[in-house]
């Protein structure tokens, strides 16, 4: 990446980040609400990228990244779900 790319991806990252916070915490609208609560843990995931966001880093280490991520990601639920489900057989057999 050149050094505008990575500052142009850098900023477009922080903006996200700001963005859903504003949306969090404006007393509007329950949709905005929504959208910010989604779009904090996207960005909280994708802000792991803006170390990447240098000038001489390839653009495919910042896919390798995202998608390392996404997989640290879907092992943590999996195993969130998977305790929640655990969980409920648990509190099952108390009966």
């Amino acid at each position: 990446m050149t050094a505008s790319q990575a500052k142009l991806a850098e900023r477009l990252i922080i903006g996200l980040c700001v963005l859903s916070i504003l949306a969090i915490f404006q007393p509007f609208s329950l949709t905005l609400f929504s959208i910010g609560c989604v779009t904090v843990v996207i960005g909280a995931l994708v802000f792991n990228l803006v170390p990447f966001c240098r000038e001489g880093v390839p653009a495919r280490k910042l896919l390798n990244v995202f998608i390392i991520v996404l997989i640290v990601l879907g092992v943590a639920a999996a195993l969130g779900i998977g305790t929640a489900f655990l969980y409920v057989e648990y509190l099952g057999s108390l009966r």
